[in-house]
């Protein structure tokens, strides 16, 4: 049972690992302006956040079964000796790769708003340019409408 909670460790070790690197791929992508790539990038991410989720569902119903009364953080304490160190390395290892892939992906994600946001202002500013700036220049079926007359004071002789 310890060598399956051990094999589950170190494939969380690599998934965060390729995560790492699919999401700096993204990140560069993302650079270029390639939005077809980053769409192309986004599923295999996906399934590999899902495969990392199953991953810890499994260690834990492992470590219940295994250790009952055992927190993940307490596994390396209860296993002891050299195991436990190792457990203990590998435990830091997944830790410092999910907080590495967290900050990546809140870059991405910033790069990603900042680059919607100028796509908005430059769609908005584009409007703008083309949208008559006298609202009553033409009429709904593209003719130029008749001024609407406007109150003046008559004068004139009867």
């Amino acid at each position: 049972m310890i060598r399956f909670i051990k094999e589950n460790l170190a494939r969380q070790v690599k998934g965060f690992k390729l995560l790492q690197l699919l999401l700096e791929e993204e990140f560069s992508r993302l650079t270029q302006r390639d939005p077809q790539g980053v769409s192309r990038i986004e599923m295999p991410i996906q399934e590999l956040l899902r495969q990392i989720g199953a991953e810890r569902i499994s260690l834990k119903s492992l470590l219940a079964g295994a250790y009952p009364e055992t927190r993940l953080r307490d596994f390396p304490a209860a296993l002891g000796g050299d195991e436990g160190l190792a457990a203990g390395e590998t435990l830091q290892a997944i830790k410092k790769a999910e907080q590495q892939c967290a900050r990546q992906a809140a870059k991405n994600q910033r790069l990603a708003a900042a680059l919607s946001k100028q796509s908005q202002s430059l769609l908005e500013f584009l409007h703008n340019s083309v949208r008559p700036k006298n609202n009553d220049a033409y009429s709904a079926k593209g003719c130029y409408a008749k001024a609407p007359s406007r109150p003046s004071l008559l004068s004139g002789r009867l």
